[in-house]
C-alpha cells in the first residue's frame, strides 16, 4: 500500500468516526490530506465578516453603526430644525412656543423632529434592545415616514415659509436618511450578520464539525477529542492544579450551552485574524539577535509593547504544529519556562482551551503566573497559524496562589521553506500583561532572554524527537 493510499485509509477511519468521537489522542497524524488547502483569506480574514460577527453576546459592530445612524438621524434633524426656528429673528422661547405648544401641520416643522424621534425609539427599541434579525420593522418606519412627509409636502404653506431653502432641505434630509436607514439595514446589517453566522457558526456537517470547514478542508484534523482523554504527567509538583497522588486523573469538560460555544469560536477567530495582522505589520523594530535568531519588539499605544521572535528552525512546519499545538499537555516536560501545561476543554477540531503555570523567572522577581487561554489554528497563505488569546473558563477561576496572566492575541506562525522540507520559518509573537509591577525596561529585557530561552528550549526538544 502507497503512503498515499494509506493516508487515505485514515481518513476514511477517523470519518466514520467524527460523529462519535472515542477516546483516541488528537494527534496531527489523523489528518486529511494537505494537498486541497484553500486559502483561508476568503473566509476569515474578511472585514464584513469580522463586522457581523457577535463576540461574547456583544453587538456587531455593523449593527451598532447602524444604531449610531439612526441617533445621528434624530440629532441631525433636530438640528437643522432648531437652525430654522432662530433665523426667522424671533425670541426663542416665542418660537419655540409657535412651533410646538401651538403647532399647525400647514406652518410648523415640528413634526418632522418628531418623526425623526418616534423611527429613533421605535428602532433602537427592536434593533438594539429586542435585537431582531429581520427588515419588517424598519420597512413600516420608512414607508410611514415617507407618506408623512410627503403629505406634509402638499399641506405646508410654503409661501409664508420665511426660510424656504432651509426646511425644503429638512424634508429632503429626513426623507434621504429614513431610505438610507432601510438601506443600511437590509444590505449591510442582515446580510454581514448572516454571512458571519454561517461561516464562524453553523458547519453543514453535524454539530461538531470544525469551524470554517470549507477554508480548513484537508488540514491536520480528528474526531473532536474528549477532554476525558487527558491524563496529568506523573509526578505532580507541589502547588500543582492536581491534588491527587500522581496516577492518572481527567479533567472534565464544562458543560456549554450553544451561544459559549459561538462565543469560544468568534473568540478564536478574532485571534486568528489579530495575530495575522501582527504579523503583517512593518513597524517592527530589532531588540536583540543571537543563535540565528532575531527579537523585535513593537509599541502599541492601546497592547503595549509586543514581541516577535523570528528563527529557522531544523523541523516541518507540520511537525511543529503537532508539537505545539496537539501536544500542548507534554510543554512542561521539554519548556523549562512552564511549570504544568493541561487542555483542559475541546471546542473543536481546530480550537481549544488550555491552561498554563509559567516558572519563577527573573532570578524570583517574577513568581509563577497561570494563564487560561484559547487557542485557534489554521493554514494561512503557505504556513500554520496557532493564536491564542486569554479567555475565562468556568471550572478555572483565579488562584489565590498564582497571579492571573493575561494574554493577548498572538501565538506561532510555521511558515514552508521552499525546497526545504525539513525546515520552516517559526515566528512567535507574544503580547502578554504579566499584572506585575516592576520597571518596563527591566521586564521587556527578561521577556526578550525567556523568549531565546524558550528557542533553545524549542531546538532541543526537536534535535531528540524531531
Amino acid at each position: 500500500m502507497t503512503p498515499e493510499e494509506a493516508s487515505y485509509a485514515r481518513e476514511d477511519l477517523y470519518g466514520s468516526s467524527y460523529q462519535n468521537p472515542s477516546n483516541q489522542p488528537l494527534d496531527i497524524s489523523h489528518s486529511h490530506s494537505i494537498n486541497t488547502i484553500p486559502s483561508i483569506r476568503d473566509f476569515i480574514i474578511s472585514e464584513d465578516m469580522l463586522a457581523g460577527q457577535r463576540l461574547n453576546g456583544r453587538m456587531s459592530n455593523v449593527r451598532r453603526f447602524f444604531c449610531l445612524f439612526v441617533t445621528f438621524d434624530f440629532l441631525f434633524v433636530s438640528l437643522m430644525w432648531l437652525i430654522c426656528v432662530m433665523l426667522n429673528g424671533e425670541y426663542i422661547m416665542k418660537a419655540l412656543s409657535e412651533q410646538i405648544l401651538h403647532y399647525d401641520i400647514h406652518t410648523s416643522l415640528f413634526d418632522i423632529v418628531l418623526l425623526a424621534f418616534l423611527r429613533f425609539l421605535i428602532l433602537i427599541f427592536f434593533y438594539a434592545i429586542l435585537y431582531i434579525n429581520h427588515w419588517i420593522i424598519i420597512a413600516l418606519t420608512t414607508a410611514l415616514s415617507c407618506a408623512f412627509l410627503i403629505a406634509k409636502v402638499f399641506m405646508f404653506d410654503w409661501p409664508k415659509s420665511s426660510q424656504p431653502v432651509l426646511e425644503v432641505l429638512l424634508v429632503l434630509v429626513s426623507f434621504v436618511i429614513s431610505w438610507g436607514q432601510a438601506w443600511f439595514l437590509d444590505f449591510r446589517v442582515i446580510p454581514q450578520e448572516n454571512h458571519a453566522s454561517r461561516y464562524l457558526i453553523t458547519s453543514t456537517e453535524s454539530e461538531r464539525a470544525p469551524l470554517i470547514r470549507r477554508y480548513v478542508q484537508g488540514l491536520p484534523s480528528v474526531c473532536t477529542e474528549s477532554v476525558g482523554n487527558f491524563y496529568s504527567p506523573m509526578g505532580t509538583p507541589e502547588g500543582s492544579m492536581c491534588r491527587f497522588d500522581p496516577q492518572p486523573s481527567t479533567f472534565r469538560p464544562a458543560p456549554l450551552t450553544k451561544e459559549q460555544e459561538q462565543n469560544y469560536k468568534h473568540l478564536g477567530a478574532h485571534a486568528l485574524q489579530n495575530t495575522w495582522d501582527l504579523y503583517l505589520k512593518t513597524d517592527w523594530k530589532l531588540e536583540k539577535h543571537q543563535d540565528h535568531a532575531y527579537v523585535y519588539i513593537r509599541k502599541d499605544p492601546k497592547l503595549g509593547t509586543i514581541f516577535k521572535l523570528v528563527a529557522e528552525i531544523n523541523s516541518s512546519a507540520k511537525f511543529l504544529l503537532e508539537e505545539l499545538y496537539f501536544k500542548v499537555h507534554e510543554l512542561a516536560t521539554w519548556n523549562s519556562a512552564v511549570k504544568e501545561s493541561h487542555k483542559i476543554q475541546t471546542i473543536d477540531e481546530y480550537t481549544d482551551i488550555s491552561y498554563q503555570i509559567s516558572a519563577d523567572g527573573a532570578g524570583g522577581l517574577v513568581s509563577s503566573r497561570d494563564f487560561v487561554s484559547l487557542r485557534h489554528w489554521a493554514s494561512i497563505e503557505d504556513c500554520y497559524v496557532i493564536a491564542c488569546v486569554k479567555t475565562d473558563h468556568p471550572h478555572f477561576p483565579t488562584d489565590s496562589r498564582y497571579v492571573r496572566g493575561e494574554n493577548g492575541a498572538g501565538g506561532y506562525l510555521l511558515q514552508h521553506i521552499e525546497n526545504e522540507p525539513k525546515k520552516c520559518r517559526f515566528t512567535w509573537i507574544l503580547n502578554t500583561n504579566l499584572n506585575i509591577k516592576i520597571p518596563k525596561t527591566l521586564l521587556e529585557k527578561e521577556m526578550v532572554k525567556m523568549m531565546f530561552s524558550y528557542l533553545r528550549d524549542l531546538r532541543t526538544h526537536i534535535s531528540k524527537n524531531g
